[in-house]
């Protein structure tokens, strides 16, 4: 088992290009199935959200590939739709 506190001390790193996305912000949960249906990655540099627009990241559960001491793996593709049954 793991805690929320502890998933949000991990690194998010996409496996398709290794590039870092950050730490997980905040998760999206289905109340009705009592499950995590994604984790949210804000965009970097809260500084400048107010002034430019920019994205977070948000992961569906599915596409997590693995949970390790101190990274998180995910398949994260801009171009892929949720996978069904979301």
């Amino acid at each position: 088992m793991i805690r929320i506190s502890e998933l949000r001390d991990r690194d998010v790193v996409n496996v398709n290009d290794g590039r870092r996305l950050g730490l997980i912000g905040d998760l999206e949960l289905d109340l009705e199935k009592g499950r995590v249906k994604a984790v949210i990655i804000p965009s970097s540099g809260h500084l400048f959200k107010k002034i430019i627009r920019s994205k977070d990241y948000v992961i569906p559960w599915e596409r997590i590939i693995k949970i390790g001491v101190d990274t998180i793996l995910v398949d994260y593709r801009e171009d892929l739709p949720p996978s069904a049954g979301d």
